[in-house]
Order: structure tokens, then sequence, then C-alpha cells
């Protein structure tokens, strides 16, 4: 008897997965496998972390199939040779898998796959994924897809399932031995479904309900955001998922939105909704741009700019040695932990990109390798934008000084990160290098020895890269490839 297959790409999950779900449903015993490419470990946008990451949020994934009857079969290599031999052994009658949106050396697997079911007349199935709708020429109806989709009801968790005679799971190897070097995380989260689902909850039940107040400190966002994104990023859980439950909780609080109880849930749940339709909204980039981590969507004013790389901005950059105390807060923490709130990460970027004038393309990058949660359609969007290479944003070059005092005015967050200013009294924690030499001394902290120099004057260097870009984005080409970049890509809440 042939064989139905489940091809699990960043999907690791058995709950709402309609790959899965319809595959169970057929009358053929159901393969399951991951597949790992070995030159997405040479990707300049992967890290250990991601790999590691994934790995173990498979492993979770493999218990549970194995728990309801299920297996599943891990590949090292190119997953064309892996349906082969399954192909030449059982024989495949279907391929079930859920559609990625990813750059474009995805996009080349996933057509390789897609010909090599033709060749071998293996009918090829694919499922949308959340709110990302394929093959969309324009953004006028987006929305009216995109809502009609995340809106309908959740796939059933399979409870059983049939696999071939004697075919069992493999083992999932480690990050050491695929020759990757693991890079321990700081508070690193719990991997898979069901800690997804933990997540989840403990977010709904209390974490949530300062969201929207607290979500744009890198203080208070460590507990008050929904801390989700590793798990969207692997697809143990999905934006379905997750509106489905956020709403039973407004409804649960439009009851009495007043009492104790629900004090704060309606602003946040309304907030937190309207970035889980970002998600989508970002995504849904990528899915018609594959280039976004190399070509600009408008190569035209990015070409204006003219930024150039120099390698001491980059560095201190990327290490968190500008000299600005809060900049390189966020960096650390970000490089430690992998993870930063969303204003932050806007941030880092937009210094990068404005104030030190350096090529999107290489710091976005570093950027991607210090995101645990990295999702390359969210990632990418949020650079061009903080870059100023779309011609349809507006310029957002983020002040280092408001910010530090905005989100860290005690300057906690910059002795937690940056103990070389642990003495530093609050009147000079957002600019040290403003103490005198006395003051240095009485706080152990010599700026330009124990801490830099700031790299650049930013406010500066902030106002200059401001000026420069619109000059640019006023050139008639710019002007005129942003009317292009709006008809594909751009925000529409309706028509």
């Amino acid at each position: 008897m042939a064989v139905s297959v489940v091809w699990f790409k960043r999907d690791l999950r058995i709950s709402d997965n309609p790959a899965l779900t319809e595959a169970l449903e057929g009358s053929n015993p159901v393969v399951c496998i991951f597949n790992l490419e070995p030159e997405r470990l040479a990707r300049d946008d992967v890290d250990a972390i991601h790999i590691e990451w994934e790995l173990d949020c498979l492993s979770a994934l493999k218990s549970s199939l194995e728990a309801i009857g299920g297996s599943l079969e891990f590949h090292f290599g190119q997953v064309v040779e892996q349906l082969t031999r399954l192909h030449e052994t059982f024989g495949i009658a279907h391929l079930y898998c859920n559609e990625e949106t990813g750059l474009l050396w995805s996009w080349e697997r996933d057509k390789s796959v897609a010909a090599w079911c033709s060749s071998n007349d293996v009918q090829f199935i694919e499922h949308p994924s959340n709110g990302v709708v394929r093959r969309l020429g324009s953004r006028d109806r987006w929305k009216q897809y995109r809502d009609a989709r995340i809106n309908a009801e959740l796939v059933n968790t399979p409870v059983a399932m049939v696999k071939p005679t004697k075919f069992e799971s493999n083992r999932i190897p480690t990050i050491s031995e695929l020759g990757m070097r693991p890079r321990p995380l700081h508070e690193r989260p719990l991997p898979g479904e069901k800690a997804a689902i933990d997540v989840l909850f403990s977010f709904l039940d209390e974490r949530g309900r300062t969201y929207r107040k607290d979500m744009s400190s890198p203080i208070t966002g460590w507990n008050a955001c929904s801390r989700l994104s590793p798990y969207l990023s692997t697809g143990c859980i999905t934006i379905r998922q997750i509106v489905h439950y956020t709403r039973r909780k407004q409804k649960k609080v439009k009851v009495n939105p007043r009492s104790k109880e629900n004090l704060g849930w309606t602003s946040s749940l309304t907030s937190f909704q309207s970035r889980l339709a970002w998600h989508c909204h970002f995504i849904q980039r990528l899915e018609a741009e594959a280039t976004m981590d190399t070509i600009a969507l408008n190569p035209e004013l990015d070409h204006h700019l003219e930024r150039e790389m120099n390698e001491e901005r980059y560095s201190a950059w990327s290490q968190g040695t500008t000299g600005w105390p809060f900049f390189d807060a966020c960096m650390r923490s970000l490089i430690a932990t992998g993870w930063i709130n969303f204003r932050m990460r806007a941030m880092l970027q937009s210094v990068a990109s404005y104030t030190l004038w350096l090529p999107w393309q290489r710091t976005g990058l570093h950027l991607a390798r210090c995101f645990l949660d990295y999702e390359p359609g969210i990632h990418w969007s949020q650079v061009h934008m903080q870059s100023g290479v779309t011609g349809i944003n507006s310029i957002r070059a983020y002040s280092v000084r408001k910010q530090s005092i905005d989100q860290d005015p005690e300057g906690d967050f910059i002795r937690t990160w940056v103990p070389e200013l642990q003495n530093v009294t609050n009147e000079h924690i957002h600019e040290p290098w403003l103490m005198s030499d006395e003051q240095q001394d009485e706080t152990s902290c010599i700026i330009g020895k124990d801490y830099p120099h700031p790299i650049v004057d930013e406010k500066a260097a902030r106002k200059e890269g401001i000026s420069r870009s619109y000059s640019a984005k006023s050139k008639p080409e710019s002007r005129e490839r942003s009317l292009r970049v709006y008809d594909v890509h751009g925000s529409r809440k309706r028509r």
C-alpha cells in the first residue's frame, strides 16, 4: 500500500495543522518527515541558536507524534533525496505540507519539491499558513482574505494515526553533531508546542494585563510582552490559535470590563490583536519579494542613499560598544538573551541606518543572527522600514538619548547590561561622557578607558542621516517606485 507523507517545515505542532489533519483523514499510512538542508547552516542570516531551538522544538513534536502512534524521520541533506528514498521503499501517493514564506533559497527548495512530485506522479498538497496569501497581486483585498482565514475554526488535533509497519522514528542530532558550536542564551524559553500554549495562557491570564502600557520598555516588556515570537518562528503555535484564545479572553472581559479583575485588559488585548495582524502583514511582503535580504523594496531610493560600510562603526554597533549606554545595553541584552522588545529592535536598526549610515544588508544580518525568534518576513520588513528604503513608510530615526530617558529613567537596565557604568549616578547614566574627571574617578569609570567615548555625535549624525534620507526619497525615480511599492505592499484597512 502506498503512503502519504507529511513534510514538516516551520510548522512543528500537531494542533491546528491542516496538512497533518488532511493526511490522517485519508486511507494511507502516514509518514512524517523533517529535512534540514546543509546550505542553510552556512547562510549568513543563520546562527546556532536558530538551529538548536528548531531541533529542540522538533524533538517535542516527535514526542507528540509518537504519543498518538506516529513517528518522525529526520534527514540532513536535500529533501528530494529523502523523498526519493521513501518513494522507492513505500511508494508515495500524496505529499502534504503547509506553505512556508521564506527567502529565495527556501522558495527554490519548495519549487524543486513540486517538480519532483510532478515527475514522480505524487500529488503535492500545500495548505496556506496563517494570514499570508500566496500569488496575491495587489493588497486591495488582502485584509479580507486574511481575516477570513484567521476567523476560520481551528483544525482538530489528531488523537491517533497509522504509520507503515516497522517504520520508527530515528534520532535527531545535536547541534554539535551538525558541526555548529552551541551558544547558550540567558533564560532561554522552553521549546515545543505545549510550552507555546503555556506561554500564551500565562500572557492571557495575567502577564498581558499591562501589555499596552509596558511593551515599549525593555525592562517591563520582558514580562508584559507575549513572548510567543520564538514559537511562531518555528510554528509551534499559529496566529489563528492565538487570535482564537485572545477573543475568548476578550469575551470574558467584556462582561464587566471595569471590575478589578478585568481592569487594563480591554486596551491591552486590542493592541495585541493589532500586532497579530501586523505579523501577517509584514510576512506578506516577503511572500511577494523573496529577495528582501539583499534588494530593497525601493532599489532606486536605496541607490540614492549611498550608504557606505565602515568597519569601526559596525564593530561598535554590533558589539554594544558605541559609547551610548542605553543603546549598548539593548544590544548586549539582545546578544545574551536572543530577545528584545519591538521598539528597541526598531531603535537598533534605526541607529545603524540613520545615525551611523551603515548598509542595511550587513546590519540586518547581524540582528537576524541575534534574534532567537528570527522570522524572515517580519525581520527584513522591519529592516527596510527602519532603514528608510521602502519609500512608503515614514522616516523614523530614533534618538538614543530620548529612548534612554523615556524607557530607562533610573538607568537600571543600563547598569544591568553595561556593568562598567554601575557606579555612575542617575545624573550622568544616560550621558557619562559629561562627567568631570573627578566624577569619573569617583565612579571608577574613565571614559575612553573603562567605557568608550560616543562613536559619533549622535544628535548631529542622526539629523544628517534624516536630511540625506529625505533628499533621496524626493528623487523622481524614488517616488515613481514608491507608487508601485504601495500597490503591492501598502497597508489598507479597507478598500
